[in-house]
């Protein structure tokens, strides 16, 4: 069956607890609807704590969109963890803009974001939020207190293997903070819920931390795809260590692209591979993608409700000639397109040669004269809540599509870069060959592939965009190579100007909230905030 931790999430609970941010707000705690005493008497509370840790991926309160979410103090309706992530990864880049007026969304493409951006501290809180569920599981999980309760034998051992993904997803949630916001509040499990005032850790030190915890737990979790569906193995954690390298030298100053290679080439021999259609990663039967997916958020129309994740993705894109019908949902949101810049990495824009070209073209303009005009800017078909015998998904608003944190083409990918930057013949000839993997599905053919020459930095960033548009990396794709924020690369309405304009460096990082900021003598805001 598709998703079986989603259907423990149907009755998951809640812990009592602060938030561990620095604020300590009472408006942004969780709900206290029910004690972790209570909780965590029975090994089926633990497995239920425990689904509630991967739930909050794709949910943003135990009853869906009702107004009763995790957070309080934070808009229901725009919480969801990846419509958040995305929106700062994607939006602030020339892979998207929006044409909505929401308070602070048009702030992203123009580079002008503050310290009170609303979707900023959402994804700030959101993370943070995530980290307590998992900071308090993997408290409840010490054998102390499963001896305290009488669990024992077989479900002991369980909920000790489930304390490795909780560490993992914890992980994941620091990698989040440093990358996008640097120097952030620390707390683990070794300290008790709402009992202390957080201090401010380094981007080195978030950076030692991720790399340290997942490399305990590396050998321990389940092996590559041997794990449920939806949830890490030891391919999830090679894979961030392999992202984390990539970008150590933005992270620490420090470059790892040796390590970046050694760790993407663990996951790539691990039996992964490519499915053979492109346009089918993205469907509402994607949860079949197996093969390549290595970790997913995993969505469902019916049990997992609210409006961000696959289901902003595929409504918010569909508008203007679009037919909502094809996309297997009930209408469209006139909102998400691209910029000229995408479209022209690819050698025509219908997909005739590369099929990875994804974009309605029909009635809209390829340039942007207004931001706030859906017509304006290509929009993208990649997300459509239809299956691949052409079916539409379980329900037409909320989608069936589930979303990869991680898939093997990034890992080709990684690899790629750090080899052409710092690889040897023999490295780089392995490179080519995962380069042209990819391209070969995308061609249906070898037409597509290069030879070592053409083996670049610059080449594997286009190919980045091209492989990886809309799944939330390119804005450090782009601080990686020093193009986000500099005026050597521009595209249309960077920094607010209709042609595109360099923006101060310091930008590179969002501003830590206010809230947190005022609230807390330990956190010292982000420089040119």
């Amino acid at each position: 069956m598709k998703k079986n931790i989603i259907n423990i999430l149907a009755s998951a609970v809640l812990f009592s607890g602060a938030l561990v941010s620095c604020s300590k707000q009472l408006d942004l705690l969780p709900l206290n609807d029910i004690t972790s005493e209570q909780v965590y008497q029975t090994p089926e509370g633990y497995k239920q704590a425990f689904a509630k840790l991967y739930g909050s991926f794709a949910t943003t309160g135990n009853q869906g969109p009702a107004g009763n979410g995790d957070i309080q103090g934070l808009d229901e309706g725009t919480a969801d963890f990846l419509r958040l992530f995305w929106k700062a990864q994607e939006l602030s880049t020339d892979e998207a803009v929006v044409a909505w007026g929401d308070p602070g969304i048009q702030d992203f493409h123009n580079m002008n974001w503050s310290s009170n951006n609303p979707m900023l501290t959402g994804l700030y809180y959101r993370s943070f939020y995530q980290i307590t569920l998992c900071n308090d599981f993997i408290r409840q999980a010490a054998d102390a207190n499963l001896s305290a309760r009488g669990i024992s034998g077989t479900d002991a051992e369980t909920i000790r293997k489930y304390k490795l993904e909780a560490r993992f997803l914890r992980a994941y949630q620091y990698w989040v903070l440093m990358d996008l916001f640097g120097n952030v509040p620390f707390a683990t499990d070794d300290q008790a819920l709402g009992s202390f005032t957080p201090k401010q850790s380094s981007r080195v030190e978030i950076f030692a931390y991720v790399e340290s915890e997942l490399k305990a737990i590396e050998n321990d979790l389940p092996a590559a795809r041997g794990n449920e569906y939806g949830r890490a193995d030891k391919a999830a954690a090679q894979s961030l260590l392999a992202r984390i390298y990539l970008n150590a030298g933005v992270y620490t100053g420090t470059a790892r692209y040796a390590d970046a290679m050694t760790y993407a080439k663990k996951v790539i021999d691990a039996g992964y591979t490519l499915i053979p259609n492109y346009a089918h990663l993205m469907r509402a039967d994607n949860n079949t993608n197996t093969s390549e997916f290595i970790l997913t958020i995993n969505y469902d129309g019916l049990k997992t409700q609210n409006w961000g994740g696959t289901t902003f993705l595929t409504h918010a894109p569909v508008g203007g000639d679009m037919t909502a019908a094809e996309y297997g949902i009930d209408g469209g949101w006139f909102g998400l397109r691209t910029t000229k810049n995408l479209p022209a990495l690819f050698p025509d824009v219908n997909g005739s040669a590369d099929k990875r070209a994804q974009f309605f073209t029909q009635g809209q303009n390829m340039e942007i004269n207004d931001l706030t005009n859906f017509k304006d800017g290509y929009a993208i078909s990649k997300f459509r809540n239809v299956k691949k015998n052409n079916t539409v998904g379980s329900n037409l608003t909320w989608v069936d599509i589930d979303f990869p944190i991680f898939r093997l083409s990034e890992q080709y990918l990684i690899y790629a870069e750090a080899a052409a930057r710092v690889g040897s013949a023999a490295d780089k000839a392995a490179a080519v060959g995962y380069i042209n993997i990819i391209r070969q599905r995308a061609y249906g053919n070898a037409n597509g592939n290069i030879t070592a020459p053409a083996l670049t930095p610059d080449f594997v960033l286009d190919e980045r965009a091209r492989e990886l548009y809309w799944e939330g990396h390119r804005r450090t794709d782009l601080i990686r190579y020093a193009k986000f924020t500099d005026g050597g690369y521009l595209w249309p309405w960077k920094g607010g100007v209709r042609g595109g304009t360099g923006v101060a460096a310091f930008r590179n990082l969002f501003p830590i909230p206010s809230a947190d900021v005022s609230s807390n003598p330990n956190i010292k805001q982000n420089a040119g905030y």
